[in-house]
């Protein structure tokens, strides 16, 4: 059996040690280092190498959504969990941006988080149920910031890898998946960018939805 490691992050103890008592009953996981800020996360996370991280957004001297942005820059691997009690557009917004992979609140089920975890540890995306509200309402009032006409310059397979991108793959799946190498997906990913004048993978899950290359 794989055990899942995992590094804690967050600034109240008692919620570490709450967590850590929870994750330690699971037989496929193991908390393998704990951090109080952003930059002892990010330390620990090169020291490391963690499967997962779960991180909470409010922390002292570097907030989560900065540490996130800056371990995925210098360890592109990495997955994060965002876990906060922040029920907010403008974090979820920055969180899609920032490249972690989920966004659960404090308020979930303890079994809603154990299977967020193992969710994320697979590559795949999550959200808590209230979030994913929130985003396809945000979403869904994103407009006019791309021309009608962009929709017909991408060529299938661009669509393609954009459908699958919006739907949480990452590019070594959309690779298997697509029967191609991965630096072909990373050409395909940067092409649909510079075409829509989009920047980051938030903005392409926007612009799927508004053209209804997924659905909702």
């Amino acid at each position: 059996m794989t055990t899942i490691r995992i590094l804690l992050a967050d600034d109240h103890t008692i919620v570490r040690e709450g967590i850590r008592s929870l994750l330690e009953d699971e037989e496929d996981m193991s908390v393998v280092g704990e951090a109080e800020d952003g930059h002892t996360a990010i330390r620990i996370t090169h020291q490391l190498k963690p499967d997962v991280i779960l991180m909470d957004i409010a922390m002292p001297l570097l907030n989560g959504l900065e540490a996130t942005r800056r371990i995925k820059e210098d360890y592109p691997e990495a997955k994060v969990l965002i876990l906060t009690m922040h029920e907010n557009e403008e974090y979820i917004r920055q969180v899609l941006a920032s490249g972690a992979m989920g966004y659960i609140l404090k308020d979930a089920a303890a079994r809603d988080l154990l299977g967020a975890i193992r969710t994320v540890h697979k590559g795949e995306m999550i959200l808590s149920p209230a979030v994913t509200r929130l985003v396809i309402e945000d979403y869904l009032r994103w407009g006019d910031l791309q021309p009608e006409k962009n929709s017909t310059i991408l060529s299938p397979r661009e669509r393609e890898v954009l459908q699958l991108i919006a739907e949480g793959y990452t590019n070594k799946q959309i690779a298997e998946i697509l029967t191609i190498s991965i630096k072909t997906v990373q050409t395909h990913r940067m092409n649909l960018m510079k075409k829509l004048d989009l920047h980051d993978r938030g903005e392409l899950i926007k612009y799927a939805i508004q053209k209804k290359i997924i659905e909702i």
